[in-house]
């Protein structure tokens, strides 16, 4: 988005919370399934009854600190945790068991690929001041309907109350709306690489609140910071920036005051609109948790899980488009999912070209697979026969028609292509005497459109390779067929 004035600049920083794939809470063993009946995965510690205590997790720790060393953070050699007093009907405690002054992990860095409309992609480094561990919150449904009011009354489902978070903070680093869904949408897909989330954001997997403000040039200090909630998707994160920084900069160039604030993006109106104040740290009353020890990381024991760390989405763009010479956006399509990649790999590692790869997994099986909502895991077309159906086209045994013609079937069912197309007699038709024998006998069924040929209209050659497939049920070698045509119309 363009700003309204050339001396105006937008300073936004996001903290996102990522829910950790634990099978149980980060303080108790209640269960973290989604999508379960309502206040079915609730217990006494989560609701800080007396007599309970909680427990750290301890897959609870390694995920973090594998997603801190994944965003080269500086892992603490002491942390501990907070209690911060947060008065809502979501959390059973009235408090929520966080990390303040002394949190896992600190000053990291990632390098987001920013690709606008109209612009040349460019590569920026956010800087990354902290992750830190904490519960969540439960979620309240509002229901009922009143026309004038809204909702009449609101329903409160604690199952999620407790489950691990780590809450990943930017640096004040990003400059527009679309550098902050890029980020987003970056460290979604370093902690699916790393297994240590889903990042479904429909689901509340990931979640992301942004923290915006304008100020006149780069040299100015900073101007007053507004929250920003309620934000679905990567897109809805541009949008609900863009249309931020749009709203302070009227309010600052027509004199109205922009207050420190929460405000929610309403998706169906597209805009924001005030929720509350701003709460500051002092309104949290933070103080050490008396029930939780303090948290040390043996150096034996981050190294350990930092020699699990896979590789990651940069640095595979980066050899794809080495390794294979793939373009930046083909390597962005395929790197997106963990998955994805691996089965690419695997593809080409059988022995198939990576281009040739590349532009049927990104397309007609990318297709299938999120048509079908599956896994690559779980695609029945197996790497190793994807790869076999690729070399028998470039080999020329069958064309890329007759390729597209068996990929529902090998998509469904699995299996060789070489044993589908011998079933189904669609081997390719490579001999120059039957292909020749056929060109005499179009030539003879249509004299008119070889004299045109041979009068310039040489465009007429693409007529005479569509009769050949026609009359060869697309069987006929394209580029031997089209060989042969040319030498014969310009006998």
């Amino acid at each position: 988005m363009e700003l309204t004035s050339a001396s105006w600049e937008a300073v936004i920083g996001l903290e996102t919370h990522v829910q950790l794939g634990t099978a149980s809470k980060i303080f108790t063993a209640s269960s973290t399934e989604f999508g379960d009946a309502p206040n079915t995965h609730i217990d006494p510690v989560v609701c800080g009854l007396p007599g309970t205590l909680p427990v750290l997790n301890k897959k609870v720790l390694e995920y973090a600190v594998k997603a801190a060393m994944a965003l080269n953070l500086k892992i603490a050699d002491h942390s501990k945790f907070d209690r911060k007093q947060y008065f809502y009907p979501d959390l059973p405690k009235n408090y929520q068991i966080s990390q303040f002054d002394e949190p896992i992990a600190e000053n990291g860095w990632i390098d987001v690929e920013v690709a606008e409309k109209g612009k040349q992609t460019y590569i920026k480094k956010i800087g990354i001041e902290r992750l830190h561990m904490e519960e969540d919150a439960g979620k309240l449904v509002h229901a009922g309907s009143d026309r004038l009011a809204g909702s009449t009354h609101s329903l409160v489902d604690y199952n999620r109350a407790g489950v691990a978070l780590a809450e990943i903070v930017s640096k004040p680093d990003l400059r527009t709306g679309r550098e902050a869904a890029e980020y987003a949408s970056e460290i979604r897909r370093i902690m699916r690489y790393l297994g240590v989330s889903d990042g479904n954001m429909q689901e509340g997997s990931l979640r992301c609140d942004v923290n915006i403000s304008v100020r006149r040039g780069p040299e100015a200090p900073f101007g007053t910071k507004v929250e920003i909630k309620n934000m679905n998707s990567f897109s809805a994160i541009q949008r609900a920036c863009e249309y931020e920084i749009k709203r302070q900069i009227n309010a600052y160039e027509s004199g109205e005051p922009v207050v420190q604030e929460t405000r929610l993006w309403d998706e169906a109106k597209q805009l924001t609109k005030s929720m509350r104040s701003k709460e500051g740290s002092s309104d949290y009353r933070y103080f050490p948790d008396p029930d939780l020890g303090p948290i040390e990381v043996s150096p034996e024991l981050r190294e350990s899980w930092r020699e699990e760390l896979p590789e990651l989405p940069a640095s595979k763009r980066s050899r794809y488009a080495k390794e294979f010479g793939l373009s930046a956006y083909d390597a962005r399509v395929l790197t997106d999912e963990f998955l994805m990649a691996v089965y690419f790999e695997e593809v080409v590692a059988a022995g198939a070209d990576a281009k040739l790869a590349s532009n049927w997994i990104t397309g007609d099986i990318a297709a299938y697979v999120n048509a079908k909502k599956l896994s690559y895991a779980k695609l029945a077309f197996k790497p190793v026969f994807l790869a076999e159906m690729l070399q028998m086209i470039d080999s020329g045994k069958i064309s890329g028609k007759i390729a597209k013609e068996i990929l529902p079937e090998l998509l469904l069912e699995g299996g060789s292509p070489m044993a589908v197309v011998e079933k189904r007699g669609l081997g390719m038709i490579s001999d120059p005497i039957a292909i020749t024998e056929i060109v005499d006998e179009l030539m003879a069924l249509y004299p008119n459109e070889v004299e045109a040929f041979r009068g310039g209209k040489t465009k007429l050659q693409g007529f005479f390779v569509g009769q050949l497939m026609k009359r060869t049920s697309g069987k006929a070698d394209p580029k031997l067929s089209n060989q042969i045509l040319s030498q014969k119309l310009q006998e």
